[in-house]
This record gives C-alpha cells, sequence and structure tokens, in this order.
C-alpha cells in the first residue's frame, strides 16, 4: 500500500501533541495515529511513547494473519497502558496523560486490520464511498447512539471533546480491531480529530477521489482544509492507496 502522512499544529494550539509513524516490516506495514490528552501534562509524551512503543515490537515481530494482527493489536494496547500508568505514577507532571489511537496493519492480498480507542478515526474509501471503520469512543457518540442527539447536534456539542476510553487514563484500556479486505483502487485514511471534526464527510471523500492527487497532496488538502475550517485542534492525517497489482 502506498501511504503518505502530514501532521500540523492547527491555528489555535502553542503545541502539536499528535504523532504519527509508518513502520515497515518485509511486506506488511503499521500506520499509527496517537492524540495525546491532558494538555501540558504529558498528552505528547504519552502519544509519543505509544507511537514508539508499537513501532518497535511490530518491527521486531509484525503479526502474519488476522487472528495474530488482532490480538497483537489488543497487547499493544495492554502494553502501552501499562506504561502509561507507570509513568504517571512515577512523575507527578504525567499525572491525566493519555492518549487516543488509531492503528491499521496491513497484511498481503489486501487484508487490512484497524483499531481504535478515543476518537481518532479510520475510514476506507471502496467503490467511490467513504465509510468510517472505527466507532467513536466519546460522550456525544453515545448520547447519538442512544437518540438522546442527532449528529448534527453532536458536531456542535461543547461536549463534542469529552472521550470515553483512551490509553493511560485507567487500567482498563479497551480496544476496537476489525478486519477488512481492499479491493483495486481502494484507500484508507486515518485521521486525529482535528481533522474529522472540521471537515464535513463528502469533502474527505472528494479530495479522496480527486484522480490529480498523489497521497502526499491529499494530506496536504486535508490538512489545508481544516486549518481554513479554523484550526482549532492539531491535525494528523494519513492516506494509503490499495494498488492490487503492485501488492
Amino acid at each position: 500500500m502506498k501511504i503518505d502522512y502530514l501532521s500540523d499544529i492547527g491555528r489555535q494550539r502553542s503545541q502539536n501533541q499528535d504523532r504519527v509513524a509508518l513502520f515497515e516490516n518485509g511486506k506488511r506495514q503499521l500506520a499509527v495515529i496517537a492524540d495525546g490528552i491532558g494538555g501540558n501534562r504529558g498528552g505528547d509524551i504519552a502519544a509519543a511513547t505509544t507511537v514508539r512503543l508499537l513501532g518497535q515490537n511490530f518491527c521486531q515481530s509484525a503479526p502474519k494473519s488476522v487472528k495474530h494482527a488482532k490480538k497483537w493489536l489488543q497487547d499493544q494496547v495492554t502494553l502501552a497502558n501499562q506504561l502509561l500508568l507507570k509513568k504517571a505514577n512515577e512523575k507527578l507532571n504525567y499525572r491525566g496523560m493519555g492518549t487516543t489511537l488509531v492503528a491499521a496493519v496491513t497484511l498481503p492480498k489486501g487484508v487490512i486490520v484497524v483499531a481504535n480507542i478515543g476518537d481518532s478515526r479510520g475510514y476506507i474509501l471502496h467503490d467511490r464511498q467513504l465509510n468510517q471503520v472505527t466507532v467513536d469512543h466519546s460522550l456525544v457518540n453515545e448520547l447519538v447512539k442512544n437518540g438522546d442527539m442527532t449528529e448534527q447536534q453532536a458536531r456542535r456539542s461543547p461536549q463534542k471533546n469529552i472521550i470515553t476510553r483512551a490509553i493511560g487514563v485507567s487500567p482498563d484500556a479497551e480496544v476496537e480491531v476489525n478486519a477488512f479486505v481492499l479491493q483495486a483502487g481502494d484507500q484508507l485514511l486515518l485521521c486525529s480529530d482535528g481533522l474529522s471534526k472540521l471537515v464535513e464527510h463528502d469533502t474527505l471523500t472528494a479530495v479522496l477521489l480527486d484522480p490529480t492527487l498523489t497521497v502526499t497532496a491529499k494530506c496536504e488538502r486535508l490538512v489545508a482544509l481544516a486549518n481554513n475550517a479554523g484550526g482549532l485542534d492539531n491535525i494528523t492525517v494519513l492516506v494509503g492507496e490499495f494498488d492490487q497489482e503492485r501488492e
């Protein structure tokens, strides 16, 4: 899969607490975005620590099957959670830090395993339709699911930044993990909420479908759109294109 990514501080924050990376082990890849929480109490440390841990472990021993990848991602989140809790207990300034995570492991023949915790998102573009393949672990999403709020109200709610799950905030870090099979021309989009909360779904789709844009240019365009919409948060985007013949 051809992948590129871009992270930007946005227009309102004094520090970028998002982290993004791509790791490769043979023909397998690991794409990771972590959005640190806790402000000046170590959110950037939490995000960087989580990405580094997953990357090191992937490069040492990458999963080779869907079953293995699902368990591997769950185990990595558990390890990261334990490590962040340990750091928080050791240093007062780190107490209250945590991070969201969205990660994708690519396997041969277009198989991809996507994991998330928090409100960083994963999408797959298939047959010109963009589908969110992760679940937002957020207060407003719970309200939407229960019928107490519409999606439009959720986008405007002052509670939209309250997440219900994260790595490093409690002994339990429950991650969602699902597997998908990509077809030729399908695309993967991973992002922090600095993009998804400011750029409409249809606009995301239009950028990914633009045949004149490379994956690099798509990342640049999406970041620019989020900044043009106010750049209220750090913005991190990763785009991958699946080429069946090359794979």
